[in-house]
């Protein structure tokens, strides 16, 4: 099969599903995902919570999950990562890097997350991040609704133009309560640094704590007009 006779089939794949599964449970979709991709999906995760992966496993115990390590992530972002290792011991986490380490970079470049955060997004996770999804015919991502106004549209099923394959998004219509209900419920493990204020986590660089009130995701590029990493729009 030709590469665009697969990414048509693909894509009307996600078109009808978008329609047939718009009002689906997470779980329903995951059910979906792994009927219709057998063993050629990944779940993405970027380790403040593993409410995806509790709920993947639940329709494939050994379900492969995608972390983009970008070497600058807080240490209780690896340390949440190493216990997921840990709680869901037949997942297999696919530690998606840059093809420079951080010193390579910074010595080529200096710092571009202070001086071109796009571009360094772009190098330590777009790039990453489409080098993995290759390798698939469908990725599973967290995203919701309610995290910014740029997702608040976020349907269950899309075709991914940018990374040729189907995305899954099963808990975009959860809102908060129904998220943190869930992590109360089931005892879920959370980023120890969503307790001590930071509800939107990424590279220690580039993540603040909001201030109060604010949107959870204005402590992320905080002072520029940056809002997404690139990965979802």
């Amino acid at each position: 099969m030709t590469t665009a006779t697969r990414s048509e089939r693909f894509r009307q794949l996600a078109e009808a599903a978008s329609v047939e599964l718009a009002d689906a449970s997470a779980l329903d979709a995951l059910e979906w995902t792994a009927r219709t991709f057998g063993e050629s999906w990944i779940v993405a995760s970027n380790m403040q919570d593993a409410v995806l992966i509790d709920l993947a496993v639940k329709v494939k115990p050994d379900v492969d999950v995608l972390f983009l390590e970008t070497g600058y992530h807080f240490a209780e972002t690896i340390g949440t990562r190493d216990a997921v290792d840990l709680v869901y011991p037949q997942v297999r986490i696919i530690n998606a890097e840059a093809e420079q380490s951080v010193a390579d970079q910074e010595a080529e470049f200096g710092l571009l997350n202070r001086t071109d955060p796009n571009r360094c997004c772009h190098l330590r996770k777009v790039i990453p991040l489409r080098r993995t999804l290759a390798g698939y015919d469908a990725w599973v991502t967290g995203v919701r609704r309610v995290d910014a106004p740029t997702r608040a549209n976020t349907p269950i099923v899309q075709w991914d133009e940018r990374n040729g394959l189907v995305k899954i998004n099963p808990i975009a219509a959860w809102s908060d309560e129904e998220f943190n209900g869930y992590i109360a419920e089931h005892g879920i493990l959370e980023n120890p640094l969503v307790q001590a204020g930071y509800p939107s986590i990424g590279c220690a660089p580039c993540t603040a704590k909001p201030l109060p009130g604010a949107d959870a995701r204005s402590g992320r590029w905080a002072g520029l007009a940056k809002t997404e990493c690139g990965l979802h729009g």
